[in-house]
C-alpha cells in the first residue's frame, strides 16, 4: 500500500500538476525545466546516501527522508493561498521552485534506501514480482491521482482546484509514511567511505564492459525522455491552449498506457527478456516524435491521435523502467550489484535532469506572450526531431546487445 499512497503525493508534487502550478504562476519553459530537472539532478545524490546507510539503517534514512517532504507537500497550499492577496508571479515562482528542490532532495535521499531495504526483506525468487507488482499499484494509485485532479479542474477554479490537489498529495504523503512504518528493518550493509564508493564508480565508468555501454545508452534514453512530459503539458497549455482539465484527461491516458504494459509485462518479461522491450520503447518514442512533427507542421492537434501518442508515451515508460531492472540483473554481478545499479540510476537522473534545463532554456528563447507563459514552437520542433533521431538509434543499438532471458530473477 505504500507505493500506491505514494503515488497520490509524487504525480501531484512532481508531475504534471506541478508544471501546470508553475505556468499558472507565469513561470517560463526555463523555471519550469529547472523545477522538473530537479527531480533528476538530485537522485545523483543517491551515490553518497549509499554511504549512511551502515550507520542509520534503510529504515530510518527513508522515513527520515519521506516524513520531512511532506513539509514541502504543504507550502504549495500556503502559495496558492496567498494569490488572492495580490496576485500571480513575483517571488511565488521562487517559492514554489524551492519546494520542489526541497522535496526532491529529501526525496533522493530516502529513495536511495527503498531498493536495497526491500530486496534484503524478501527472498531473491519473490525480489522481481514485487517490484513489477509495485510498479503495476503505483499506476494505479497514479491514475486515480489523476482522475481527482482532474475532476478538480474541471469543477473548481485553479487556485481552488491546485489547493485541493496538493491537499490531496498531503493525504497521501501522511498515509504513506505510516505504511512505511509498519515495516520491518532489514539488516545493515557493511561500511562504505565516500572514497570507496567513488573508486568504484571511476571504475565502472572508464574499464569499457557490456555494462558502461548499456549505462551510455541508457543516459541518452534519460535525455531523450525526460524532457517530453512537461514540455508537452507546457506546449499543449502555451500554445493551443488546452484547458488545464484536458491535459489531466490525457495524463490519464498516458498511467492507463503504463498500467496496461506493466501488466503485460509481470508474466512475459523473463520469458521474453528485457532487450524486447527496450528496443519497443525506443521505438514507440520515434512515433511520439513523428506525431508531434506532424502536429507542428499541420498546425493542429489531432486530439484521438493525441490519446494514442499519451497511451505510448505512458506504455514506453513502463517498459523501460521494468525492462531496465531485468537487465541489469543479468549485467551485474551480485557482489557488486548495489553500487552498479546506484550508479546507473545516477547516471541516468543526471543526463535527464540536464536535458531538461538545457531544453528549458532552449524553449524559452524566443518565446513571446508579454509575460504570459509562452514556449517556442520552432525549438519545440527541434526538441522532437532530437527525439525521434535518438529513438531511432537506441532501437538500433539495443536491438544488437546481448540478452539472456531469465538467467537471475530482476530487481
Amino acid at each position: 500500500m505504500f507505493g500506491f499512497f505514494n503515488a497520490f503525493t509524487w504525480q501531484v508534487a512532481i508531475s504534471t500538476p506541478m508544471v501546470l502550478f508553475l505556468q499558472w504562476l507565469g513561470a517560463s519553459p526555463f523555471q519550469v525545466g529547472l523545477a522538473y530537472s530537479f527531480v533528476f539532478l538530485l537522485m545523483a545524490l543517491q551515490l553518497v546516501s549509499t554511504v549512511i546507510f551502515p550507520r542509520f539503517g534503510y529504515r530510518r534514512v527513508m522515513l527520515s527522508g519521506w516524513s520531512t517532504r511532506t513539509l514541502f507537500v504543504a507550502l504549495p497550499i500556503l502559495i496558492a493561498w496567498s494569490v488572492s492577496i495580490d496576485g500571480v508571479g513575483g517571488w511565488r515562482v521562487y517559492a514554489m521552485v524551492a519546494c520542489v528542490f526541497f522535496f526532491c532532495l529529501l526525496r533522493a535521499i530516502g529513495q536511495a534506501a527503498f531498493a536495497p531495504w526491500i530486496i534484503a526483506l524478501l527472498t531473491p525468487e519473490k525480489c522481481g514480482r514485487y517490484f513489477a507488482a509495485d510498479q503495476y499499484v503505483s499506476a494505479v494509485g497514479g491514475v486515480l491521482t489523476l482522475v481527482v485532479c482532474t475532476a478538480l479542474f474541471w469543477t473548481l477554479p485553479v487556485r481552488q482546484a491546485l489547493m485541493s490537489a496538493y491537499g490531496f498529495a498531503l493525504i497521501g504523503s501522511v498515509a504513506a509514511v505510516w505504511f512505511l512504518r509498519q515495516m520491518p528493518d532489514a539488516g545493515r550493509p557493511a561500511p562504505a567511505s565516500v572514497a570507496g564508493v567513488l573508486r568504484g564508480v571511476w571504475r565502472h565508468a572508464t574499464q569499457p564492459s557490456l555494462f558502461r555501454e548499456y549505462v551510455i545508452l541508457s543516459v541518452l534514453f534519460a535525455a531523450m525522455t525526460t524532457p517530453l512530459p512537461p514540455f508537452s503539458a507546457y506546449y499543449l497549455k502555451a500554445v493551443p491552449h488546452l484547458s488545464e482539465g484536458r491535459i489531466m484527461v490525457l495524463e490519464i491516458c498516458r498511467y492507463g498506457g503504463a498500467i496496461v504494459v506493466a501488466g503485460v509485462m509481470q508474466t512475459r518479461l523473463d520469458r521474453h527478456g528485457a532487450r524486447l522491450y527496450l528496443v519497443a520503447s525506443a521505438l514507440a518514442h520515434v512515433v511520439v516524435a513523428s506525431y508531434w512533427g506532424w502536429a507542428l507542421w499541420q498546425g493542429g492537434l489531432n486530439m484521438p491521435a493525441l490519446f494514442v501518442v499519451y497511451w505510448l508515451i505512458g506504455g514506453a515508460q513502463a517498459a523501460c523502467v521494468a525492462g531496465n531492472l531485468n537487465f541489469l540483473a543479468k549485467i551485474t554481478p551480485p557482489a557488486e550489484r548495489t553500487l552498479m545499479v546506484t550508479f546507473q540510476a545516477a547516471a541516468i537522473a543526471l543526463g535527464g535532469g540536464l536535458s531538461a534545463l538545457l531544453w528549458g532554456y532552449v524553449l524559452k528563447r524566443g518565446g513571446v506572450g508579454g509575460g504570459a507563459p509562452a514556449i517556442n514552437v520552432t525549438a519545440f520542433g527541434v526538441l522532437m526531431a532530437a527525439v525521434f533521431v535518438t529513438g531511432g538509434f537506441l532501437a538500433w543499438r539495443l536491438a544488437r546487445m546481448p540478452d539472456a532471458k531469465a538467467k537471475e530473477n530482476s530487481l
